[in-house]
């Protein structure tokens, strides 16, 4: 095994991810790309070539989902500027603000935070369905900008996305229903992931030679991720996302009481 195919194979699963869940695939793609080569014997990826390969996997994922979803009619323009645009402009100003909180507190709150977004993902919605209508979704603007806004600057403080916080917030607080929360996650991800790719692009972070297996692996593992995430049930949906959040706060909470 090669540390091409290591990095096409995390690719793979985190873009199939992406596409059925509708959230980043660093939950999945860091720990792949840290621990598998070190487990084949391979030289390990440093943490600065993992963080860039998945920024990168992640906007190529988040871009095809969200245009995937877009074609499902599970994507709204309104919700994305609401909530991206907030989203976007909270996780610069949560990076800028961490020098001056305590690290291991903020560590503390997001796993807090993400331990309850396992459990606000199962608050049935109100009008959820199969097939909702994006066209006449209706939600509360202020609750939507709220919640963008606070996932983004906690997100930003501690160095973490928070997308797949944002989805539980999105349905339970925002209530807006699981596919379109789900399609326009990735449409909201997207401007994220987009920002931090240029950021590290732009100061060398990116190698660019283990980009084509990403490329090769995201695109049709993301499209078959979003084709079964429009004929799964909704509901088993929600469950899947609640542990993988669970997860993901169990992984925080190592790093905080393990560090």
């Amino acid at each position: 095994m090669t540390i091409f195919s290591i990095i096409g194979l995390a690719s793979l699963i985190s873009g199939f991810i992406s596409g059925l869940l509708g959230i980043g695939g660093g939950i999945i793609m860091a720990p792949i790309l840290i621990f598998l080569p070190v487990w084949v014997g391979l030289q390990p990826l440093s943490m600065k070539v993992v963080a860039g390969l998945t920024i990168t996997q992640g906007l190529v994922a988040c871009l095809f989902g969200a245009f995937y979803h877009k074609k499902f009619n599970f994507v709204s323009g309104r919700l994305f500027w609401h909530m991206g645009l907030p989203i976007f402009l909270l996780s610069f100003l949560g990076g800028y603000l961490s020098h001056f909180v305590s690290n291991i507190l903020l560590l503390i709150l997001f796993a807090t935070l993400a331990l309850a977004a396992s459990f606000l993902i199962m608050i049935p919605v109100r009008g959820d369905s199969e097939n909702p209508d994006v066209s006449t979704l209706a939600f509360k603007k202020s609750r939507a900008v709220i919640a963008a806004a606070g996932v983004g600057l906690l997100g930003g403080m501690v160095g973490q996305g928070g997308s797949f916080i944002l989805i539980p917030l999105m349905t339970s607080y925002v209530q807006v229903p699981t596919r379109i929360a789900i399609g326009s996650n990735l449409a909201i991800v997207t401007l994220a992931s987009a920002a931090g790719f240029l950021g590290k692009a732009m100061s060398g972070q990116i190698e660019w030679q283990f980009t084509i297996p990403i490329l090769i692996a995201t695109i049709p593992a993301t499209f078959i991720g979003s084709l079964a995430s429009k004929r799964v049930s909704f509901i088993y949906l929600k469950r899947i996302l609640a542990v993988l959040i669970a997860i993901a706060a169990v992984r925080i909470w190592f790093s905080v009481l393990w560090p």
